[in-house]
């Protein structure tokens, strides 16, 4: 397998990574923030991640909403000038939203944040810091790598994740501690490229089997997680767990690095 040659642009030149340094950078950073029913906290988490350095632009994918969330938007984008919204007319789900989000960017380096409370967007530096360093290519925020704060949840989940980046790391041959993490950082170039056909939740597996064909070079580094309840608003549920096995074995066997992407192979 070809090694994924690295962009010798200047958002992957190394550095230091002080505030100062990144106060001294050009914005770069296109931030996706799917959306839906998300009335409650969108409204700050846009204001943490439109005030970042190096931030270029945020893009929110509202997913046919049926809340507030809408006119939310309009209202914020009076405020900030690098915020951009996109409506679905119908509700296609995370992955959907992630990929319309996508095709939008511009920048050097690409993450999604979540529309919900449950990551800080304080935290996006670290994530893609190896990205700006030049030593990465893919970073994922990791919840498990060196325990920050965490919310204390459902055992379930806990599990169902460990098993499951189990299973992925078992025929991605990777060692990953954390593939279902919402924040995952990539440069841009490598994810506009990407050829993206799950559905529901399945981009956080179809994303890591695509990246691993690549033989791109890929960290993670420890995050914070403040997880929310069901009765809070979380959407996942035990149907989208079943189909992250598939997903597994689909994207990681079935599907070829050629029909991968577009252009990378």
């Amino acid at each position: 397998m070809h090694r994924l040659k690295l962009a010798t642009n200047e958002a992957t030149m190394a550095y230091s990574l002080d505030s100062g340094a990144l106060q001294d950078r050009r914005p770069c950073l296109s931030v996706i923030i799917p959306a839906y029913n998300e009335q409650e906290t969108l409204g700050g988490i846009v204001e943490k991640v439109s005030r970042l350095p190096l931030s270029l632009e945020v893009i929110v994918v509202d997913d046919c909403s049926q809340d507030a969330t809408s006119s939310l938007l309009a209202d914020l984008a009076r405020t900030y000038p690098n915020l951009r919204s996109i409506r679905h007319e119908s509700n296609q789900g995370k992955t959907a939203a992630v990929k319309t989000g996508i095709a939008a960017t511009r920048g050097d380096i690409v993450i999604v944040q979540d529309a919900d409370m449950e990551y800080d967007p304080a935290e996006i530096p670290d994530v893609i810091g190896p990205i700006l360093q030049g030593k990465a290519d893919v970073v994922y925020g990791s919840r498990f790598l060196v325990r920050k704060a965490t919310r204390v949840l459902y055992f379930y989940h806990f599990l169902a994740n460990r098993i499951l980046t189990f299973w992925c790391n078992l025929f991605s041959n990777m060692n990953m501690t954390d593939v279902e993490t919402g924040y995952k950082a990539f440069r841009g170039d490598i994810i506009r490229d990407m050829i993206i056909t799950s559905s529901g939740f399945g981009f956080e597996i179809e994303v890591t089997a695509k990246i691993a064909k690549l033989g791109a070079r890929i960290y993670e580094v420890p995050i914070s997680y403040y997880g929310r309840t069901y009765e809070e608003g979380k959407k996942i549920g035990m149907i989208d767990g079943l189909y992250a096995f598939w997903y597994v074995l689909k994207y990681n066997i079935l599907v070829s690095r050629a029909r991968s992407f577009r252009t990378l192979n």
